[in-house]
C-alpha cells in the first residue's frame, strides 16, 4: 500500500510539473502568432502586400473565403489583394487589428479570431471581421486558411 501511496504521489508530482510548460508553451505559440499578425500589419501599412503575404502559408492549398468568394492558393491570393488594393484607383489604407483571441488546437495549430479596420485617404473605415486558421511548418507559423467578411 505504501509503494503504491509513492507511485501515486510520484505521477500527481510529474502531471503538476508538465501543466505549467504546456501552458508555458502555449502562451510563447500564442506571442509567435501575434508577432506574425503585427508583422503583416506593419507590412501592409508599408504597401508591401508581398511581405504582407509572408504570414500565410505559400502553398496552392491555402483557402481565402471573402465576400462569398473562395480564392484557393498562395499566388491566387496574392494577386486577389493586389487587384483589390494596389490596381489603379485602389489604396491600402492603414490596417488596425484589435480584439484577437487565440485558441490553441493542438502543439502545431490554432484558431484566431479578430477584427480588422481600413482608414483610408478619403475618411472611410472599412471594417469587419476574420476567422484564421494558423499551423506550425518548419518555417515559422503561417495562415493556412482565412475568412474574411466586411462592410
Amino acid at each position: 500500500m505504501k509503494r503504491l501511496l509513492n507511485v501515486v504521489a510520484l505521477l500527481l508530482m510529474v502531471c503538476g510539473a508538465l501543466v505549467p510548460t504546456a501552458v508555458g508553451q502555449s502562451a510563447g505559440q500564442e506571442a509567435v502568432i501575434r508577432k506574425v499578425l503585427q508583422s503583416q500589419v506593419d507590412a501592409w501599412n508599408r504597401h508591401d502586400l508581398e511581405d504582407f503575404m509572408a504570414g500565410y502559408w505559400n502553398s496552392p492549398d491555402l483557402t481565402f473565403f471573402s465576400g462569398g468568394t473562395e480564392t484557393q492558393g498562395w499566388q491566387s491570393t496574392l494577386d486577389r489583394y493586389r487587384k483589390k488594393y494596389q490596381s489603379a484607383g485602389a489604396e491600402m489604407g492603414k490596417l488596425e487589428f484589435s480584439g484577437l483571441q487565440i485558441e490553441m488546437l493542438g502543439p502545431k495549430a490554432a484558431f484566431v479570431r479578430g477584427k480588422f479596420l481600413l482608414t483610408l485617404s478619403d475618411g472611410k473605415q472599412p471594417h469587419g471581421l476574420f476567422t484564421l486558421i494558423f499551423r506550425e511548418f518548419s518555417e515559422g507559423w503561417r495562415i493556412v486558411h482565412d475568412h474574411s467578411s466586411g462592410e
